[in-house]
């Protein structure tokens, strides 16, 4: 009985640690391009930006044309600089780049003899 016991609680405290694990928010953001992510990806990415203010930057950027510069977003309504500054290192900007996690250079395609 006393072992039918133990293993009850150790299953549960196994199903507890998965659960938190699992509801745990991420403690990091990733790079992400603001010229080129959906707002879905910015809000997720990006720190203290929910869905409603990645939303403003889509429509800035669509309304504007791309960011030139990461201070630039100080022009949407209800980004500032405290928001700015703590996403600062997470910012791309570049042009080309597709959607999603950017920062890193893409490999060669080409084939060489």
């Amino acid at each position: 009985m006393a072992i039918v016991s133990v293993l009850r609680f150790c299953a549960l405290g196994a199903a507890l640690v998965i659960l938190f694990l699992l509801a745990a928010p991420r403690a990091e953001a990733g790079p992400v391009n603001i010229n080129t992510a959906d707002a879905a990806t910015l809000s997720r990415e990006l720190k203290g930006i929910g869905m409603k203010r990645a939303q403003a930057i889509v429509d800035y950027r669509k309304s504007h044309g791309p960011f030139r510069s990461v201070d630039e977003l100080a022009l949407v309504k209800g980004i500032g600089p405290s928001a700015i500054q703590k996403n600062r290192a997470d910012i791309r900007l570049e042009a080309n780049c597709v959607p999603g996690p950017c920062g890193s250079p893409a490999k060669s395609t080409t084939m060489r003899k």
